[in-house]
């Protein structure tokens, strides 16, 4: 059985086991406890057929060990079975324990605001969201599923770029590497461009605003006045020493956003095969985990 309270006494294994240090892990069980305690008085003022205390005790009763399973999860992404060893649980109370605590984290990360946003709907949203950005940068990122025994959703799921089957979002940040807006997961066969078009991220982001994308979003530059791009090396021919330098000045302004996907995919639930059968339980394991890393860096 997991050691919990060895674990949380050093930082270093808190760290591995959770994805934050003790001052983060701290500052976010406070929040975390107050959500805890509201869920458990919501569940109270619900017609009961035995008093509240009764029956077996709960294995994970303390706030610290509800936190730390959660988080453990997220970060290690282990079946059930094996979580179900290392806290001492049948694999179906481990399954119902992350299925109870998953929205709690995801409710209090949002009370922290540090959440990204899902969509921009107009140019004063961004700039009353995010007044503190003042280049942002935009990449896709895919994470692996299960092949679909359904033929149209193999097809559908298929990523060409990835060679296998996935979900994609779009990820903007910020030069402080913080995720402002994490779309809905998409299918892999949707290019990124296409992507883009659909979900109008660059339409709200105000002209004196730049923004920085890769190649793989050829053509937007040629749509608004702030992309900053790399120059495509034409077909039989070389680019000039001056634009291979812009592109090794470009691509370290892009790179920020490099580090924050690498940041989400520390915890392996967004990053690993997506292994659980709820529906668009990956979005939200991906979204937890941009607000994660969101407060890490808010708070570390």
């Amino acid at each position: 059985m997991l050691d919990v309270n060895r674990v949380l006494k050093e930082d270093r294994l808190l760290r591995a086991f959770t994805g934050l240090n003790r001052q983060a892990f701290d500052e976010l069980s406070q929040g975390f406890e107050i959500v805890v305690k509201q869920d458990a008085i919501a569940k109270s003022q619900k017609q009961r057929k035995r008093s509240v205390g009764g029956g077996r005790k709960a294995r994970l009763q303390r706030v610290e060990d509800k936190l730390f399973f959660i988080l453990f999860y997220l970060k290690c992404y282990p079946t059930f079975d094996v979580a179900g060893v290392l806290f001492d649980l049948h694999r179906s109370r481990a399954h119902r324990w992350m299925l109870r605590l998953q929205p709690l984290l995801e409710k209090v990360l949002g009370k922290k605001m540090v959440l990204p946003e899902r969509k921009l709907e107009s140019l004063e949203e961004f700039i009353v969201r995010f007044p503190y950005a003042k280049e942002v940068m935009i990449d896709g990122t895919e994470r692996p599923i299960q092949r679909p025994k359904d033929q149209e959703k193999q097809k559908s799921h298929y990523s060409g770029k990835k060679k296998r089957h996935t979900r994609k979002h779009l990820v903007m940040t910020d030069q402080d590497k913080r995720v402002l807006v994490l779309t809905k997961a998409r299918v892999g066969k949707v290019h990124d461009k296409k992507q883009l078009d659909e979900e109008e991220l660059v339409d709200f982001v105000p002209d004196e605003v730049p923004i920085h994308v890769d190649l793989g979003f050829q053509g937007l530059q040629r749509e608004f006045v702030n992309i900053k791009i790399p120059d495509k090396k034409p077909r039989g021919k070389e680019l000039s020493e001056e634009q291979k330098q812009s592109n090794r000045e470009k691509s370290c302004d892009r790179v920020k956003c490099e580090h924050t996907i690498a940041g989400i995919k520390r915890y392996n639930a967004a990053t690993a095969l997506y292994r659980n059968r709820i529906e668009d339980l990956d979005d939200r394991f991906m979204l937890i985990a941009a607000g994660l890393w969101n407060f890490y860096l808010m708070a570390a």
